[in-house]
């Protein structure tokens, strides 16, 4: 028995629609339907037959078939896209405005209820209806001890780190978590797409970069008391309160240097240079109190099991995650380390006596120097440094007799084994090291895209479901602004080519 879907509008029934509908709109308003050429360009590719098999299983096969679901998708892209944040007021526009309704695939009178769009969300996330809005939690204070300027929370666990890093060599996954069809649901309209696009350059040697962000929830820290303390005269007790979202926790934001409320996002995201574009490949909301150190180590291997056709090359991070547990499975799933140190890290370096080093692992000669890199031996698994003096990086050298006779000068190698954290394989400071580092910023410029530029905590949403599900449509609208800026190809133009065959 198939499971009742309901009606699934191929994709290219979808198309064939928004053009026949449009193309009176068109002839008669033509600056109208001309204000909406970017978003109609960007539905008008969305291939949401992609995720049709992927959805199917969460449909149930008795009761009345769901209408109009991939139509509801679309409205929520949409949605994102003219900033709107109330989904009442969506719906309203939707139903007021008969090109906004022909835009999502159907008619005026045929939008989707309010209730169909969180319904869509509900049945999209893995997990049982929430029945913890009404039950009592602990009720938790603001934090008052400030942390150094950005300084992050440290892991709440020692070792926790090292516990995630072996279960991740392990294999062992977290298949059961309710956002596992939600990244799915995003890696088939989005970045799959966009990587056959070619927007992520050679998925064959990503460089992925990962880093957390602070997301503000629309609830309040402070809950709603059902005991009777305040007829008491106890004004401040800490009985147990109803939350409208019980998920949300206190967390400190290093940038803001403050103290907030909700949830940590950490993103994996890819820069592509050629194109100059940032573009998140992976999406979890974690627990605000959540190191990043210990996110990545969950998202990294989220992320393989989800893109088994892609290979990372290489992990660019912030000092939060440099650690030796982190550099230790990197290692082992063969990805290079660009991760910056952190300065309290400092005093476990382990490398032969006889060799000088500085902070960032290169050789100093006699002189003092900096050694120069000369590439990294595969074979042995080792890096090469030359004299400074050879590779003609200074003029004069008072040890040169004392260091090596020889014009090829003196010659040391340092072993990744030694240390992974100090001798990474492409070594620190060196010109490829600060290239990649410079990456690294795409994450945060990712995370600017979702709060700023789709204003994603302008929503006041309430729970993790709901602030995951935006999370979602913000990302695959940032794709989709990506193919707009690459395809060379408009909406308009489509319709013009129709009216010039009808003529």
């Amino acid at each position: 028995m198939s499971p009742l879907i309901g009606l699934w509008r191929s994709h290219s029934d979808y198309q064939k629609f928004l053009v026949e509908q449009l193309l009176p709109v068109y002839l008669s308003d033509k600056n109208r339907v001309s204000q909406y050429a970017s978003v109609l360009t960007k539905l008008y590719f969305l291939d949401l037959d992609r995720i049709k098999p992927l959805v199917s299983e969460v449909y149930s096969h008795t009761g009345a078939p769901a209408k109009l679901q991939p139509e509801i998708l679309r409205s929520f892209i949409l949605m994102s896209h003219l900033d709107e944040q109330s989904i009442s007021k969506w719906v309203s526009k939707l139903k007021a405005d008969s090109l906004l309704a022909l835009m999502i695939g159907v008619a005026h009178d045929e939008v989707p209820e309010v209730g169909n769009h969180y319904g869509l969300i509900n049945r999209l996330w893995l997990a049982n209806p929430d029945t913890d809005q009404d039950s009592l939690h602990p009720f938790r204070r603001k934090p008052r001890k400030k942390l150094a300027k950005n300084q992050k929370l440290p892991p709440r666990h020692p070792g926790i780190i090292q516990k995630f890093v072996d279960l991740a060599l392990q294999d062992k996954s977290f298949e059961h978590r309710p956002e596992r069809l939600l990244q799915q649901i995003f890696a088939e309209v989005a970045v799959k797409p966009s990587a056959a696009a070619g927007l992520l350059g050679n998925t064959g040697a990503l460089a992925i970069s990962g880093d957390g962000t602070c997301i503000n929830t629309g609830a309040s820290p402070y809950g709603v008391k059902l005991c009777s303390c305040v007829s008491k005269g106890i004004y401040n007790c800490e009985c147990p309160r109803r939350y409208s979202d019980p998920r949300a926790r206190w967390g400190w934001d290093s940038y803001h240097e403050t103290w907030f409320f909700g949830y940590t996002g950490y993103f994996l995201s890819v820069y592509n240079s050629d194109i100059k574009t940032d573009l998140p490949v992976y999406l979890r909301l974690l627990d605000a109190s959540r190191f990043d150190g210990v996110s990545a180590i969950v998202a990294l291997s989220e992320f393989r099991k989800l893109y088994p056709e892609f290979t990372v090359d290489r992990f660019l991070g912030d000092s939060a995650h440099d650690n030796y547990a982190t550099y230790h499975l990197l290692n082992a799933w063969h990805i290079k380390p660009i991760i910056a140190l952190n300065s309290k890290n400092i005093g476990n370096a382990k490398y032969p006596g006889t060799m000088t080093i500085n902070e960032n692992g290169v050789p100093l000669c006699l002189e003092g120097i900096q050694m120069i890199h000369n590439g990294f031996l595969k074979d042995r698994c080792r890096i090469k440094w030359r004299c400074p003096l050879a590779m003609g990086k200074i003029k004069s050298c008072s040890h040169k007799v004392q260091c090596s006779p020889s014009d090829y000068g003196r010659t040391l190698y340092t072993k990744p084994e030694w240390d992974l954290r100090l001798f990474t394989p492409i070594p620190r400071g060196s010109k490829e090291w600060k290239t990649e580092m410079k990456k690294r910023t795409g994450s945060e410029r990712v995370n600017k895209r979702l709060l700023n530029d789709y204003n994603l905590e302008q929503a006041k949403a309430r729970g993790k479901k709901r602030w995951s599900w935006r999370v979602l449509i913000h990302s695959i609208n940032i794709h989709l602004d990506a193919m707009l800026k690459v395809c060379g190809v408009n909406f308009l133009e489509i319709l013009d080519q129709h009216l010039s065959l009808a003529a």
